[in-house]
This record gives structure tokens, sequence and C-alpha cells, in this order.
């Protein structure tokens, strides 16, 4: 088992890359991304009976070269398939690749580059957030199309659609990085796919389980390669300390049978240390590669939480400031309901409750809003009104833990 979850890992590692390389050869992201799967496979089958090879980048990129080889060949429009791999590459598409960056047997290992632009590629604005999430967990990811369609609750039929379309939607665009003028939006496209990508593995807005880390550990491994490619850009040290330092309470957050345990009630014991050091390590450096972003901010906010040895112990005021820089940097209605959190923890309920009544036109219908609502209520004492807004984010909302929660908050309020 344990050699299977290192092959597992490797191939995790690989992937991007290797697609990378035979896109950055052969053009057709499409097939090129069904070779790469292939091998993988394939690898997945011998690798733990047969061991790794010495050079398993190399491996992969053989075995998904030569599938994509077959692909193109059987192909009912080959002739014009391989005029236009040869006008793609230096020599005979149809032949082993020369030893170079992307082949076994050369000296070089191919640029990570090709796992950034790959990233680019995936997150093209082209798409919508939804196709951008999904055919990045494919093809960066190295998911497949059914473990991603689990993690989304949707058949593994609409998500092979889905992907599907993604991919015809950005045939032909060159496999090359964006310019410096589009650079720093393109980056910002990709670096909010993996946010979306770890909110929905840490709190899964519906089913059964508060929790789907198995998407939040993809979207922190994810935000770690980009970070080991841009080391110094501070949104993207900035979002992989927020991951760490909110995924570092995941174990406190659920009790034995699966019910959601507030911030403030948690055993704070059970946090994960480790996460919490790196992500404050992460927190400071972050600060200090130029003006603070939203992720960069975000991070700072969770890194007082994770300060407090206690709940009492929270620096409340620190974080209100920091949220009113979030909320003027990034005027989001989600930062700014948090913000009436705070504001609340620092001049009473009613004051938040007050910064609640403006944002309700902007999050109508949402269960948070109902949800921070009944909170603020609660502690303002109108046990009525608070039962009333328990219930009635219990109703809003698709996630099971959540509901659970949020009821026998209203039920505990009926005495």
């Amino acid at each position: 088992m344990r050699r299977t979850t290192e092959v597992e890992d490797l191939l995790r590692l690989h992937a991007p890359q290797v697609l990378g390389a035979l896109v950055r050869r052969y053009g057709h992201f499409d097939p090129a991304e069904d070779a790469v799967q292939e091998a993988l496979i394939s690898a997945a089958r011998q690798w733990p009976g047969q061991g790794v090879p010495d050079n398993p980048r190399g491996w992969l990129i053989k075995v998904a070269s030569r599938r994509l080889v077959d692909r193109l060949r059987s192909d009912a429009a080959r002739r014009a398939r391989e005029e236009e791999a040869a006008a793609l590459t230096p020599r005979d598409a149809f032949t082993a690749p020369a030893p170079d960056a992307s082949v076994p047997g050369g000296d070089r290992a191919p640029s990570e580059d090709d796992t950034l632009t790959l990233l680019f590629l995936c997150c093209h604005p082209d798409l919508a957030p939804a196709a951008q999430v999904a055919l990045t967990l494919r093809a960066v990811g190295g998911l497949t199309t059914a473990e991603i369609a689990r993690a989304h609750l949707v058949p593994e039929a609409t998500m092979a659609q889905r992907i599907s379309r993604a991919k015809r939607r950005i045939r032909g665009v060159a496999f090359v990085q964006p310019g410096p003028a589009d650079r720093d939006r393109r980056l910002a496209a990709v670096l909010q796919v993996l946010y979306l990508i770890f909110n929905e593995g840490y709190t899964a807005t519906s089913g059964r389980s508060l929790h789907r880390a198995g998407l939040a550990r993809e979207a922190i491994r994810l935000t770690r390669s980009v970070r080991r490619l841009l080391p110094r850009d501070g949104a993207v040290t900035g979002l992989l300390a927020l991951m760490l330092l909110t995924d570092a309470r995941r174990a406190a957050r659920t009790g034995p049978h699966g019910e959601l345990i507030p911030l403030d009630e948690q055993d704070r014991t059970r946090w994960d240390g480790a996460a919490v050091a790196e992500g404050l390590a992460l927190v400071e450096e972050a600060l200090g590669e130029g003006p603070a972003g939203p992720y960069q901010v975000q991070a700072a906010i969770a890194a007082l939480h994770d300060e407090a040895a206690r709940a009492e112990d929270t620096d409340w005021p620190q974080i209100l400031a920091l949220y009113d820089v979030l909320v003027r940097i990034a005027p989001e209605p989600m930062a700014a309901l948090s913000r009436a959190v705070a504001v609340a923890m620092v001049h009473g309920p009613r004051a938040g409750l007050a910064e609640v009544d403006v944002l309700a036109d902007r999050l109508a219908g949402h269960h948070r809003l109902d949800a921070v609502r009944a909170h603020l209520l609660e502690r303002a004492g109108d046990t009525e009104a608070a039962r009333d807004a328990y219930r009635s984010a219990a109703a809003k909302t698709l996630s099971l833990p959540e509901a659970r929660y949020l009821y026998g908050r209203a039920d505990r309020l009926d005495g």
C-alpha cells in the first residue's frame, strides 16, 4: 500500500510536466492529454510491482509519446495531422523523440515552466470558472474524470462533457506563457481557480460531508508547484499560507459523527502544528513581497486566528483592521460578511447586525447571511429571531453537516 501511494504521488508530480512536454512538442492538447492519461494508467499498473524507473518522467514521456503517435496515425485525417505535427516539431514527429528536454536519455529534464504554461492554458479567460477548475484538476492535477465527478457530486458523463467542451474551447490556443502585459491577469485567474478548488475541498457546498479532503490537498499541492516556479510572488505565497493555515484546523472542525464544530469551540490541540508554523512563516514572507493583495491579507487574518491558544485570546481589533483593508482592496460580499462578525466581536452584536443588514440585498438567499445573522441575534439575546434565522439558514444550505448544525442551534434555543 505504501509503495502504491508513493507511486501515485510521483505520477501526480510528473503529470503536468509530461503533458506540457507533449503539447509543446506536438501540439494537439486533447489527444496529448488522453495519451498522458494512458501512460499514467500503465505506470500505476506496472511500477508498484516492477519498481519505479530511474527516470520516471522520461519513461512517462516516452510511453505517452508513443500513444500519441499511434493516436495521430490512426486518425481518419492522418495526413493532415501528420503535416501539422511535422510543422510543430523540429524533426519527424513519428520517429522516437530525440534526446532533449522532453524525452528519456536527454541530459536535461523538461522545464518546469511547462507546468505554469499548462495552468495558464487550463485557466484561459475564454473558459467558465467551472470549466477552468475541471480542466485544471484533470490536466494539471492528474485526476481522472471519475475522480473529479465524484468530488463535485455530478455524474461522470456530465463531467466528461464539461471537460470535452473546455478542450474544444482552447483548441488552437498556442502553448506559450502570456506576455508581460497579460501575465498578471492570467496568473490571477490561475490563483482564483486554485482558491476555488481549495474552498470546495475545505467546506463542501453540498453533500453529506463537510470536507472533501482530496480536493483541498490537491489545491495545496498545485499551489506549492506554482510557488516553486514563482517563489517571489507575494500573491502565490499568500495563497499557499492561507490554505495551510486554514487546512491546519480541519481535524478539529468535525466531531466523531461528522458534525460541524465552529471555530470558537474547537479543540485547538488538534490543529496541525507543522502546517500552522509553515503558514505563519509564509505570511511573514508574503507581506514582505510588495503591496499586500487579498490573499496576503486573508492569510494574515488566518494567522491571527491560528496564533490564539484560546478563542478568547483572539486579537479581534487587529482582525477587524485587516478586514477593513480587505474589503477596500477586494469589495466582495463574503469578505464584508466576515467583517461584520469582526465588527460584532469588537463593538458588540448590534453593531455587527447593522453591517449584516447592509449586505441583505447583495447576499439575498444565501444561507451564510442568515447563519451570521442568527449567530449575532443569539449573542444579542434575541432568542426568537435567532431561532428563526438559524432555521432559515438550515433550509437554504445544500450541505447536510451545516444543516444539522444550524437546526441543532435552533433546537437548543427552543430549550
